[in-house]
């Protein structure tokens, strides 16, 4: 049995696009069955070079895409060993390579404004945009990240969470994996679960990170952050000492928001997942992140990335908090590209993540060819529910 698309791009049939329904299906079930790296780089090599990406590109490729990192620096995501945080981490050269692909590929560079400008026109230029933003604030987005926009004349987010510009926020991922990297026992107890880990090996240490880390992410806000201070202080782990070796000072972001280049966005003030707070303190996130942004830099804060960003840490209920927060545009992590019905729904825009296990241009080729996340999401264009 086959299956016939018509391009996004026609009003009639141009081309028909034959692919067995059976080789669809195959993809589906292993996207939705993944658990495992391994089984996603196999999930983008199959719709790679099978050609089925190219296939499926002119009718999932949507508008354009809003692209997300957090840390761009030497070596990033290509750690050997224990690094379970090295997904969070892309080097500068493959940034680079990125921006140079996409715009070989024919997309536009524009900025947060320009993107959302075109969503709600749907994109009169007709040509596919994409949009780079960073979260967190980390210090290599100046020292490694910026340069290469700069090089590039490409503009670019950054999304704040004041807490971590003032060098307090826990950041509770970070701690865990120093604790687990410094010591060949550890033990934790996570709600009525006592466990105990030897961690000498880097295999013994990836079991334990996985055995804690989902319990924590778990955790009700606030009694997570107090149980990752309890955690690291028990282990002779400074949290604050993190913090601020990661985060960009105040001076130093403000130095970054004068550049043409660059759009400052909120990110809450303590980087909680919104969705796991009450309606009050979830509106406080929101309004007082923004408040405090426009107050240190002098400037309005017209975008929020939710922390997190995933449906469990960003809901509906979150996505009209910004706009009633005054927010312009939002952007979650949900999986997917733009397409003119994100119009109604601008403070609940997926983005597409660039990872440091996936480090490859044809797997940022497959995903901005729209197959992957067609099938990740059940061939719906617009997921906010």
């Amino acid at each position: 049995m086959f299956l016939g698309f018509r391009p996004r791009s026609a009003g009639k049939w141009q081309e028909l696009c034959l692919i067995p329904i059976e080789f669809l299906n195959s993809i589906d079930v292993t996207f939705k069955a993944m658990a495992t790296t391994a089984m996603l780089r196999t999930s983008l090599e199959l719709l790679y070079y099978s050609g089925a990406s190219q296939v499926l590109r002119p009718i999932f490729g949507g508008l354009g895409a809003i692209l997300m990192l957090h840390h761009v620096r030497p070596g990033g995501g290509q750690q050997m060993g224990f690094a379970p945080n090295a997904g969070l981490e892309v080097t500068p050269e493959f940034l680079d390579a990125v921006i140079s692909f996409v715009r070989l590929r024919g997309y536009d560079l524009v900025s947060l404004a320009e993107g959302v400008r075109r969503i709600k026109e749907n994109n009169p230029e007709n040509k596919p945009f994409v949009v780079f933003t960073l979260d967190d604030a980390y210090r290599d987005n100046l020292v490694h990240a910026r340069p290469v926009f700069r090089k590039q004349q490409c503009p670019f987010t950054i999304f704040a969470s004041p807490a971590i510009q003032d060098g307090t926020c826990e950041l509770w991922w970070r701690g865990l994996e120093a604790v687990i990297a410094g010591n060949t026992q550890v033990s934790a107890a996570i709600g009525s679960s006592k466990l105990h880990f030897d961690t000498v090996s880097d295999a013994q240490k990836k079991a334990a990170w996985l055995q804690i880390y989902w319990p924590v992410r778990q955790l009700q806000q606030k009694q997570q952050r107090a149980w990752i201070r309890a955690f690291c202080d028990t282990n002779r782990v400074d949290l604050g000492a993190i913090c601020r070796a990661e985060a960009m000072t105040w001076n130093e972001l403000r130095e970054i928001s004068t550049d043409p280049l660059c759009t400052i966005g909120a990110h809450s003030v303590n980087h909680y997942a919104l969705a796991q707070l009450s309606e009050a303190d979830a509106r406080f996130e929101l309004v007082e992140s923004r408040r405090r942004l426009a107050r240190e830099l002098g400037m309005d804060v017209r975008f929020f990335a939710y922390p997190y960003g995933d449906a469990s840490s960003a809901s509906p209920r979150d996505f009209r908090l910004a706009s009633d927060a005054g927010y312009e545009a939002a952007v979650t992590t949900r999986k997917g590209l733009i397409f003119s019905g994100h119009q109604d729904h601008l403070t609940a825009l997926p983005r597409l993540s660039l990872a440091g296990q996936f480090q490859k241009l044809r797997y940022v080729d497959v995903l901005l060819s729209g197959s992957a996340f067609a099938l990740w999401n059940g061939f719906r264009q617009v997921n906010v529910a």
